[in-house]
Formats: structure tokens, sequence, C-alpha cells
């Protein structure tokens, strides 16, 4: 085990310039988008009446919905629980023990202390923004079904699309707040008035989602890029929501579809490439803004103090001994009077570039799926074909194989390679310790304000204002 020492004084460190980053919509619901390409910059509110017309013309044309669903992606990339700038994968790092935050932001401050309350701004701005994109695409289902112009396979195509996406907006509000409502229309009045659905119902409808999904799409990748999702991004979110029911027979069968359509990539320095074999969908950097990842815009530490986020202490100690992942995808930077290192996360390596950009931001990879049944066929009794998968990775960590053998520690061990191999990547951590009931067990030494009601996000205040049937507010906000 590796132990890093800490000494970093807070008081010495300089007040980031963080510009308020929350835009609060006024109620998801009444949203239309405009179809331009990808480009674009926001949706816009429009009244209903118009938004039926649009609906009901603007889907005739293949090259209008591309443009519907171009926007729904640059939306999920620019802003949101998925982005990974102000997204899952960093401030839900910190609300668990992955990262540890040292600027000074009241936002990032309390998620990182367990401080959330209902009229915080990142838990509206995250359920606003997933509804935002909810409705964008049950408009796509919807002018889709309806076209006369598109032919079966455009209709096919664009409406797997809208599902995949509708069921993966879903699984994350689901993960973070529980009870929540499950959108499948435009109607603004129904909307305006829809109830939360249990998680048992809503994980339901999901795998239902995601099943149409998976019958609708192919598994081409027009783009060469892998920035579309296809039948295997679904298939490996159908596996994950099979893991996180509990289903592991259907858990393994799926995912075992996905790994017999990839290979891991063997270079631990090129997982996180953007032509790297394992990856089953990702973002494309905008080219504007950021030639490259928000990730690493945001977890490099280029100086020390004026840095946001560096690797807790946690798991710096998670990794064994002659890991290549700690050795690879974890950076140091140590302040110029030589009294403090950092380490931080350095899977995405490239901040800024005049070329074209090296590293995607990867949504889905392969190595979950490895992961996802070896953790499945152990709830099955078979350890066997559990340490195969697990081995994998390990191996190609440069690690020996597990030496865990009967059940309990070889779902341990599992665990704890989940740790070590999707750190920083879309929240995977806090989602593990929620659904395997250790979030208490871990977090309650190193968080001083953890609570058991800590497990779920509050609903925004505003919306249990806006939409009555949307009490009770979650226990302990």
């Amino acid at each position: 085990m590796k132990h890093i020492e800490n000494n970093i004084n807070n008081k010495e460190f300089q007040k980031g310039l963080f510009k308020n980053w929350i835009n609060i919509t006024k109620h998801i619901f009444f949203y239309s988008f405009v179809l331009i390409f990808i480009a674009c910059s926001d949706f816009v509110e429009v009244d209903p009446p118009k938004n039926t017309l649009v609906s009901e013309t603007v889907f005739e044309d293949i090259s209008t919905v591309e443009s519907a669903l171009a926007n729904v992606y640059y939306k999920m990339r620019e802003n949101g629980m998925v982005s990974g700038n102000y997204g899952l994968g960093i401030l839900m790092s910190s609300y668990s023990d992955e990262l540890d935050y040292y600027n000074f932001s009241q936002d990032f401050l309390k998620i990182y202390n367990h401080d959330v309350i209902d009229t915080d701004n990142t838990a509206l701005e995250w359920w606003s923004h997933a509804y935002n994109v909810i409705y964008a695409v049950n408009d796509i289902i919807k002018g889709v079904d309806n076209s006369s112009n598109l032919t079966s396979a455009e209709q096919e195509e664009f409406k797997g699309q809208a599902l995949f996406v509708r069921a993966y907006m879903h699984s994350l509000l689901v993960a973070l707040y529980g009870d929540v409502p499950y959108i499948t229309t435009t109607n603004y009045l129904e909307n305006n008035t829809v109830s939360r659905m249990p998680q048992s119902q809503i994980y339901d409808n999901i795998i239902a989602d995601l099943s149409e999904a998976i019958s609708l799409l192919d598994d081409t990748d027009n783009t060469g890029e892998k920035v579309i999702p296809n039948k295997s991004a679904a298939m490996a979110l159908l596996a994950r929501m099979y893991l996180y029911t509990e289903n592991w027979e259907l858990a393994e069968e799926t995912s075992s579809e996905v790994i017999s359509a990839f290979s891991l990539e063997s270079d631990i320095t090129k997982v996180f490439l953007k032509e790297s074999p394992e990856t089953i969908w990702q973002f494309k950097p905008n080219g504007i803004s950021h030639s490259n990842t928000y990730e690493a815009n945001w977890l490099i530490i280029r100086f020390i103090p004026g840095h946001s986020y560096a690797i807790s202490n946690s798991l710096l100690n998670a990794f064994e001994p002659n890991d290549l992942r700690y050795d690879n995808w974890i950076g140091s930077t140590t302040s110029t009077d030589g009294l403090t290192t950092l380490q931080f996360a350095y899977k995405y390596k490239e901040i800024f570039s005049q070329t074209a950009a090296l590293e995607y931001s990867i949504i889905f990879r392969l190595a979950e799926q490895f992961l996802i049944r070896a953790e499945a066929r152990a709830h099955q009794g078979d350890n066997f074909g559990a340490q195969q998968d697990l081995n994998a990775i390990r191996n190609r960590a440069g690690l020996p194989d597990t030496t865990a053998d009967a059940t309990t520690d070889l779902l341990d061990a599992i665990l704890q390679e989940r740790y070590v191999e999707l750190f920083t990547e879309q929240g995977h951590r806090w989602f593990d310790l929620k659904r395997t009931g250790k979030a208490s067990e871990v977090l309650s030494t190193i968080k001083s304000n953890w609570k058991e009601t800590n497990i779920l996000f509050p609903i925004p205040a505003n919306e249990l204002e806006l939409n009555l049937n949307l009490k009770p507010q979650n226990p302990g906000y």
C-alpha cells in the first residue's frame, strides 16, 4: 500500500476565481429546442402551442433529426450530470472517497462536505438538465413516430438513440434522487402534475426502453469515433441495470455479449486515447474552448496552490504495489517551495492542444463490463468465471491473479478492483457504495457530516413547490 501524507494548510490556498455556472431554469417541462447543429448553444423556452407545431413539422427530413440528436449530445457533454464539466465524474468523486476538494466554491464545498440541502444549485441544475434532455428526446420519439418521409430504417435508428438517452438519463436520476418521475411524453400539462415512481418500477421502465432500443439499433459506428450511441452502448447500460437490480443471470448474459464485440486495450497508457478499442461510447470535445476533455482541465493540477481537486488518501492507499494504473493514471505536482506534493487523476493527460484532440470523454468502456460479469458470476456461485474476469483487469494493470476464493472475499475484491479501475469516471464509486450498502461503513469515518440520509440527494425545493405531486421530500432534507 502507498501511504501519502498530505501536509496542506488550507489557509495558504488562493481563492479560485469560479464563475457562477448555474443557470436555473424556470420549469423543465415547458422547454422545447431549437434545431441547429452541434455548435448550438442552448434550448429555448417556447409556448406549448408553438412547440406542438414544431414537433409536427420538423422531423420530415433526416438532417433535422440528426441535428436534434446532435443538440442532445451537445447538451449532455457541456452541462449536467453526464458532463466532465461539473458532472458526476468530478462532483460525486468528491462526495465519495476519491477526491479531496481544496477550493472555495460553496456549491462544491457542500458536495464534498455532505452539506447538500434542497435549495442548492447542484441538486436543481442536475434535475432540471436531465429532464430537459428527456423532454427533448421524447419530442424526437414523437416526431420520428409521426414522420411520413423518413424510411423505416431511419426511424428505427433515431428512435433507438432517443430511447437509449431517455433510459440513461433516468438511470442517473433514480440513482441520485431515488423515486422520480419517469417521463415518456411531451404533454406539458401531464408532465406538470406528474408523480414520483417507485424505484423498482423506474428500473423496469429503463430496462424496457433499453430492450426496445437494442431491437432498433445496430452495431455500426458510422462516425468512426464511437460518439453516437449504438446497440453496444444500449447493451452496456442494460448490463449495468441488471447488475443494479441484482438480476445476475441477465447481467452476465448481457455483459458477455458486449465483451464479445470489443477487446481490452492491452497497453495501460492507451486506454483513454480516442482510438482505444475498449471504448463503447464517448463524447468528442467541442474544439472551441477546450480541444481536449473537461476531465483533464478540472483534474490535472498545474499549480499548488490554485488547484481544486486532488486524489484522496483513501484512493491512493487502495492501490497494490506495482499497479500500473497508479504509475500511469495518477500524476503528481509539487509546490514551488517543495513542501507539498499532491496526486491527481491523470487518466486524461491533455488539457489544451493546438492540434486535434487526442482524448475524448469516455462514458462507457469495456473494463466495466468485465467487472459487471465478474460480480454477476460470483453471485451465481461461478467463482472460477468471476476470477477469470477479475484477472483480465488485474493482469492488464500488471498485477497477479487474485487470491480471493470464497464468494464473500471475491465480491470484496471485485468492489476493490472497481475502485482502482473506474475512479473519477461517471460517479461509479458512489453508486457502488450506495448499491452494496457500504456507503456508511466507508464514508462515516472520513466525512464528518455523513448521515444515513445522504444516500439520496434532495428533490429540489422549487420543484416540490411547482408540483405538489412530487412530495414527500426525501428523508433528511
